[in-house]
């Protein structure tokens, strides 16, 4: 059957592909968010659901105070001697040269836990992956070199893991520089047949980007280059649907056919607002023994595949949260620390939050959100919440990270209770003018509409009518192209309390509904 992509929307980049039996995975990357790690699995190719997170304990996992679009990059996901096997880089810093790339592995029965700790592996570069040849171990990954005068993105390094041991043994080797395309990363290694297939992300992950291939009789090289390299691109490609093609893994199904998943974006304007999605291709072996997309020969990402099942296919993601069942959604996630840590919670059948930091901080923050998976949306939530002073506040967010966001907050002045849009476009600051309300406002309804480009906010006091407040925003600042530094996750829709003030304010969230609407 014909299969739509993406099959993942919105904010899932870098996925790592796996076929476990019957059973398929996607795991993908999730930088600051928490938790880390998303996994999505599927039976039929077809339709995903989350299994859940990797990286659940923040005492494990440190990522606070960390910068916007560091934490959890790229993980790889295998299969062998009865674990899951999970390696996956925190970055912790970027500034010029340096990344500060510490990569771990972890492993686990299941995909849903208990994964054990994480075992550190190498800090060289980011990007790892685990090779599991025979009786032997090994981790691929990516160099960084901190030389101004040389290529930044260095070269592929192979190094054995002892898995007895839990540690790297050897020296690591380059066993390749790419193939002159730059920006070379995303490494993970196959074997087939009398062959090491080496997959590759070069390009850089903007409109350049693309998936190369090269190959060797031995795991530690030379490799050589497909002559139809890259296999995969939307660079060049004209009326091209998914744009930004690159980044992928590939495995063959159980009905012996191969498929390829990689990262894309679907672009307004040259602005992705979704972020980097995953999307599937149908892939074939050449007689030579190179792989190429089946349904083109020039590399061209298609907006179908054709999947084995016969099943209808679920594209509208639309999900109301009231918290009756006491624990919040798998795709609601927070900031660089766990819910607990954070002050989020579920109590009495809504969803407590503690003030925490404002949104322009790294630390402490009371913020809840999910992905933005649909260019045509709403977002709506009834908020209880009792602000004393002009330092308690809270609302809504249409988030990208603390730079660039929308903010529909409610606060107090001395004048009385109000709401006010605050719109944070690369760090500049402006706010709407406020609107007054009533002192025994004890609820209010918030309600984000996205229509493509255009985001409106509206209030109500009696979920009946509603009103608009701040004017027509532009959905444009919230995505990857236009943010200032490194621009790797996506729009998300969410709710937030802040206590600047720091003597203890709360908000209740009734419900969360996000609904779509969006083409069949």
């Amino acid at each position: 059957m014909k299969v739509k992509n993406p099959v993942l929307k919105g904010f899932f980049p870098d996925p790592s592909f796996l076929r476990v039996g019957e059973d398929y995975y996607i795991a993908t990357s999730t930088f600051e968010w928490f938790p880390g790690v998303c996994i999505h699995h599927s039976r039929d190719l077809v339709n995903w659901e989350m299994a859940g997170y990797a990286l659940t304990d923040d005492q494990r996992v440190d990522m606070t105070g960390l910068d916007m679009s560091c934490g959890i990059w790229a993980p790889n996901l295998t299969y062998s001697d009865g674990l899951f096997w999970l390696t996956y880089t925190i970055v912790y810093t970027d500034r010029q040269r340096y990344k500060d790339t510490y990569n771990f592995l972890v492993t686990a029965p299941d995909v849903q836990g208990p994964w054990s700790e994480p075992i550190p592996l190498s800090r060289s570069g980011f990007d790892p992956s685990l090779l599991h040849d025979g009786d032997k171990k090994y981790l691929v990954n990516m160099v960084i070199d901190h030389r101004v005068d040389q290529v930044r993105f260095c070269g592929i390094d192979v190094q054995e893991y002892d898995p007895r041991a839990k540690k790297l043994v050897g020296e690591p080797v380059c066993i390749s520089s790419g193939t002159g395309r730059g920006v070379t990363e995303g490494p993970n290694i196959m074997k087939h047949g009398e062959y090491y297939y080496l997959v590759l992300a070069e390009g850089g992950t903007r409109y350049q980007h693309c998936t190369t291939i090269l190959r060797s009789k031995n795991l530690f090289g030379p490799y050589e280059e497909d002559p139809n390299n890259p296999v995969l691109t939307s660079d060049g490609q004209t009326d091209c649907l998914l744009e930004r093609a690159g980044h992928s893994q590939i495995i063959e199904g159980a009905d012996g056919r191969w498929y390829l998943a990689h990262l894309c974006s679907r672009p307004i304007k040259r602005n992705s607002i979704l972020g980097r999605e995953t999307a599937i291709q149908n892939v074939v072996w050449t007689e030579d023994g190179w792989l190429k997309l089946e349904a083109n020969d020039w590399g061209k990402p298609e907006i179908t595949f054709e999947a084995p099942a016969q099943v209808t296919q679920k594209r509208d993601l639309s999900s109301r949260t009231d918290f009756s069942k006491g624990r919040i959604p798998l795709e609601y996630m927070t900031l660089r620390r766990s819910f607990a840590t954070n002050g989020i919670s579920v109590e009495n059948g809504v969803l407590h939050m503690q003030g925490g930091a404002s949104v322009m901080s790294k630390y402490f923050q009371g913020l809840l959100a999910r992905r933005q998976q649909c260019l045509d949306c709403d977002f709506e939530t009834a908020m209880r919440f009792a602000p004393r002073h002009l330092n308690h506040i809270a609302g809504m967010l249409v988030y990208y990270n603390y730079d660039n966001h929308y903010y529909l907050k409610m606060s107090r002045a001395p004048e009385g209770l109000f709401l006010a849009v605050s719109a944070v476009v690369n760090k500049d600051l402006t706010d709407s003018q406020p609107i007054w309300l009533p002192e025994e406002t004890e609820i209010v309804y918030l309600r984000a509409q996205i229509r493509q480009e255009e985001l409106q906010y509206y209030y109500s006091l009696d979920n009946q009518t509603y009103l608009p407040i701040g004017g027509v925003l532009d959905m444009k600042n919230i995505s990857d192209e236009h943010i200032e530094g490194n621009g790797f996750t996506g729009a998300m829709l969410g709710v937030n309390c802040c206590d600047v003030q720091g003597d203890g304010v709360y908000a209740d969230f009734l419900y969360l509904d996000y609904k779509e609407y969006e083409e069949a």
